[in-house]
């Protein structure tokens, strides 16, 4: 590999920060769609060249915008998201039925096996498919039909923000929608069933141990491992080892075991990343201090990570998309704020710098080692 692309969405625009393979200088370019929010930039594994951009405004709706130069020029693609059939209804915040309504696309995942089909995961919750470089999308309904009913939303509506493929098997598929739970496919898409068991959700849920309802707020995988998965919850850091079979807890002693993002090194499996934040309603680092904590043993025993992060009076939250790794060795660990400031470790955690600071609050964050 020869160089390092990080792709940062925000909520006043896109940012691609660019390093060689050192990671310690960084050039910074953009704002790409100034004024706009961008809930995801994602590149292909196949073409490291596309991106796809997740482009939404209040007064203007949604635009998915797409580049074939790594970002220097792009351009709109298919932006049509229409629920297959008569949508239906799904639960309200006070347990009402509410109407399916399409607001705007939470994260964008290109495939590992074709280079011009890419997933979206959209408000309110449904997973669509682009087959043709995200000209045109459709909706893979069968996810809707697994109680879809029952789904209500969390405190910041009722997203499908998480889609993870099976590296193994290209007919799997995972997504987590915030407050439903997690669910999995073994047919590429077309039939889903939840994978909550193990999960407990006393105070969200009237039946803790619900079926679908949870408040999933990520989860990651390790390419070399497909059927463990760890799940960052609205409280509780999970793990399962049956492919969403069954879920335990690993949380073990971290300090709060509530937060958003969760993230796998690239080359150690059973190595995982979280950051903590204070709780539900208080959403900053746990006494004033900004730590990612890592496991090197999946889960349970887990180290605060401090070096170069600010350890007083930090009050920033780190979003759900908003931690990633790359594949370099050593593994380089990313993550940005709600305050601006995108963090960068190059040996895997043990030590920190700002990338850059002052940027809009951060809401993705992506990585891509290039050729």
């Amino acid at each position: 590999m020869s160089s390092i692309r990080v792709l940062v969405g925000t909520r006043k625009g896109a940012f691609i920060l660019s390093s060689d393979v050192n990671r310690q200088r960084w050039e910074i370019n953009g704002p790409h769609f100034a004024g706009w929010e961008i809930y995801h930039l994602k590149g292909s594994p196949l073409d490291p060249n596309r991106l796809y951009a997740s482009q939404s405004n209040g007064w203007f709706g949604q635009v998915i915008q797409r580049s074939d130069d790594g970002g220097t020029t792009w351009q709109p693609v298919g932006n049509q998201f229409v629920y297959e059939g008569v949508p239906g209804t799904h639960q309200w915040y006070d347990g009402t039925q509410h109407p399916w309504e399409f607001t705007r696309v939470w994260v964008l995942e290109p495939s590992l096996t074709d280079p011009e089909r890419v997933y979206a995961g959209v408000e309110d919750a449904a997973l669509f498919r682009s087959d043709d470089g995200g000209q045109t999308w459709q909706e893979l309904s069968g996810l809707r039909n697994a109680r879809g009913n029952l789904w209500q939303p969390g405190a910041g509506g009722m997203c499908l923000h998480t889609i993870l493929q099976d590296p193994n098997d290209p007919d799997r598929l995972f997504t987590a929608i915030s407050a439903a739970g997690a669910f999995r496919s073994d047919d590429g898409g077309q039939s889903w069933r939840p994978v909550n068991r193990g999960l407990q959700s006393n105070y969200e849920l009237p039946d803790a141990n619900a079926e679908v309802g949870h408040c999933v707020h990520n989860i990651a995988m390790h390419p070399a491992h497909p059927e463990t998965l760890f799940m960052q919850k609205h409280w509780d850091v999970m793990r399962s080892d049956d492919a969403g079979e069954s879920w335990r807890e690993v949380s073990g002693n971290l300090p709060s075991d509530f937060g958003f993002p969760i993230a796998v090194h690239a080359h150690e499996p059973e190595t995982i990343y979280v950051v903590p934040i204070k709780s539900d309603s208080e959403h900053y680092p746990p006494e004033g201090k900004l730590r990612v904590y890592r496991s090197r043993k999946g889960g349970n025993e887990w180290e605060a990570l401090t070096n170069g992060l600010p350890q007083e009076n930090c009050y920033v939250n780190v979003l759900r998309s908003a931690l990633a790794v790359d594949s370099l060795d050593p593994c380089g660990v990313y993550f940005g704020t709600t305050g601006g400031q995108v963090y960068a470790s190059a040996d895997s955690g043990d030590h920190w710098a700002p990338i850059v600071r002052d940027l809009p609050p951060v809401l993705s964050v992506e990585a891509q080692a290039l050729p």
